[in-house]
C-alpha cells in the first residue's frame, strides 16, 4: 500500500513536470533574465532601444533596466515573504479596485463620449448663470487691456505711442501692419484676463503694482533695460466682485456638460444591469 502511494506521488510529479515542459515549449519568447519565478523577456526590452542608438549606449540602457527590474522583483518577493498577510491582502484589494476603476472608467468614457451631445445654446448657459450668480465670485483680479512690448531704440516710438493711446480703427490697422517690429503685444482689450498673466507678460509690473494696474481707462508706459511697454487698461474687476457672464461662461459650459455626462453614466449603469437580469447574467440570492 505504501509502495503504491509512492508510485502515485511519482506519477503525479511526472505529470506536473511534463505539463510544465509543455507550456514552457509553447512559449516561444526569449528569456533574458529570471528572478525566482519572474521572467524578463527580450520583447520587454526591445522598445527601450531606438534605431540610432549606438551598441555601447544600448548595452548601458539595457543593463540599467535589467538591474532596476531585478531589484524590484527581489524586493517584491521579499515583501511577499515578510509583510503580514493582512497587509498583503489590503494591497491586493487596492490593486484590484484600481484595476476595476481603470476598466469601468475607460468603458463608460468611451460610451459616453460617443453619445454625449456637446452642443449648448447661450440661453442655457445664461439661465444657469442667472440662477447661480452667487457661485461665480472672482477669487482674483481681472483686467481688459492692450499692450505692446518693443525695443527702447525704436525710431517710430512717438508714432506708435500716439496710435496706441488713440486706438481708432485706422490706428488699429496701422499698429497691426507694423506688429512685426514688436517683441510682444496684444490688441484685444475686450477680453477679461487674469492679472497674474499680465505680470508674466509685462516684466516691469509685479503684484506690488496692483493698485496702479487696477485703474480703468489708464495708460502706462514702463521700461526695463532693453524694452518699452505701452499698456492701456480698458476695464477692471477686483477679486470678490461678481464674475462677468463672458468670463464665467466657459466654466458653466463644463458644469452643464458634466451634468449631461453623469446622467448618461447613470443611464448606462441602469441599462446594463437591466439587460444582465433579463439575460440571466445577474442574479441575487436570498
Amino acid at each position: 500500500m505504501k509502495r503504491s502511494f509512492i508510485w502515485f506521488q511519482f506519477a503525479m510529479l511526472s505529470l506536473l513536470f511534463i505539463s510544465c515542459e509543455y507550456f514552457r515549449q509553447t512559449d516561444d519568447r526569449v528569456v533574458v533574465v529570471r528572478v525566482n519565478d519572474s521572467y524578463l523577456y527580450q520583447e520587454d526590452i526591445q522598445s527601450l532601444i531606438e534605431e540610432d542608438t549606438s551598441p555601447e549606449d544600448s548595452a548601458i540602457i539595457v543593463g540599467n533596466y535589467i538591474t532596476r527590474w531585478a531589484t524590484q522583483q527581489l524586493l517584491i518577493d521579499r515583501a511577499e515573504l515578510n509583510l503580514p498577510a493582512a497587509q498583503q491582502k489590503e494591497f491586493n484589494d487596492l490593486v484590484e479596485n484600481y484595476r476595476n476603476e481603470l476598466f469601468t472608467n475607460a468603458y463608460t468614457e468611451a460610451v459616453v463620449s460617443r453619445d454625449l451631445d456637446t452642443s449648448l445654446n447661450v440661453e442655457d448657459i445664461q439661465k444657469y448663470y442667472e440662477l447661480n450668480k452667487e457661485n461665480f465670485v472672482l477669487n482674483e483680479d481681472l483686467v481688459k487691456l492692450r499692450y505692446i512690448n518693443l525695443p527702447k531704440n525704436a525710431n517710430n516710438l512717438d508714432e506708435i505711442r500716439k496710435s496706441f493711446r488713440r486706438f481708432n480703427l485706422k490706428d488699429q490697422e496701422e499698429l497691426s501692419n507694423m506688429a512685426i517690429q514688436f517683441r510682444n503685444y496684444s490688441m484685444n482689450d475686450s477680453v477679461w484676463v487674469k492679472t497674474k498673466s499680465v505680470y508674466n507678460k509685462i516684466g516691469p509690473l509685479s503684484v506690488e503694482d496692483r493698485e496702479r494696474l487696477l485703474k480703468k481707462s489708464n495708460f502706462m508706459e514702463l521700461q526695463d533695460s532693453l524694452n518699452v511697454y505701452l499698456v492701456y487698461v480698458n476695464d477692471v474687476l477686483s477679486r470678490n466682485e461678481q464674475a462677468p457672464f463672458d468670463y464665467a461662461s466657459a466654466t458653466i459650459r463644463e458644469i452643464l456638460l458634466n451634468k449631461r455626462k453623469q446622467a448618461l453614466i447613470k443611464e448606462l449603469e441602469k441599462d446594463i444591469t437591466k439587460d444582465a437580469i433579463k439575460n440571466n447574467e445577474f442574479e441575487i440570492y436570498n
